[in-house]
């Protein structure tokens, strides 16, 4: 049973440390690769907890309302890669807007509370997964930071791609030979 109020908690604990918020943006970046948003209703997920961080592995679970349950193909890729993916049927517990008496609990002037159905997905991502794509986008991002380009890689000592190219030693002279350098 998911809490609003344990939800939001979970969000100033995330904004109070900048390492949860590195962490979830590299899981966002995992996304982001291996394509998860072409899939429907993944976007619109939500954050109930997480991350929880473990030796070789960082769980996340997501809620979606039930009539838009995030479709498991986007699953299916994600256990390809070594992730497990748990889905589950839940209910989210939030308060009512208030708009008439009624909706008010008895003895408070809180709004009544409300179930409403959810799915949760919960991942849990290796820690390699993040850090191999990691390691791609930055090199990516070196790419465009330092491109080069066919004239300047003889003179940085590589190759049109950018590959290091060995300096060919001299051929060695023939015997009697006088070699000028």
């Amino acid at each position: 049973m998911a809490d609003i109020l344990d939800i939001i908690e979970n969000i100033n604990t995330i904004y109070n440390s900048n390492s949860s918020l590195a962490i979830l943006k590299d899981y966002e970046r995992v996304f982001d690769e291996l394509d998860l948003y072409v899939f429907e209703n993944w976007r619109e997920g939500e954050l109930v907890s997480g991350p929880q961080i473990e030796r070789h592995w960082i769980t996340c679970s997501f809620m979606w309302p039930e009539d838009k349950m995030p479709n498991p193909e986007a699953a299916k890729r994600l256990s390809e890669y070594g992730c497990g993916v748990k889905y589950k049927r839940d209910v989210l517990i939030q308060p009512r807007k208030i708009k008439k008496p009624e909706d008010v609990r008895p003895g408070t002037q809180k709004g009544k509370l409300d179930e409403s159905p959810i799915w949760v997905v919960e991942i849990s991502m290796p820690k390699k997964l993040m850090l191999d794509i990691f390691r791609g986008y930055h090199e990516q991002m070196m790419d465009d930071i330092n491109p080069v380009d066919e004239q300047s890689a003889p003179e940085l000592g590589l190759s049109a791609e950018g590959e290091a190219v060995q300096a060919q030693e001299p051929a060695p002279a023939e015997p009697g030979a006088i070699n000028v350098a």
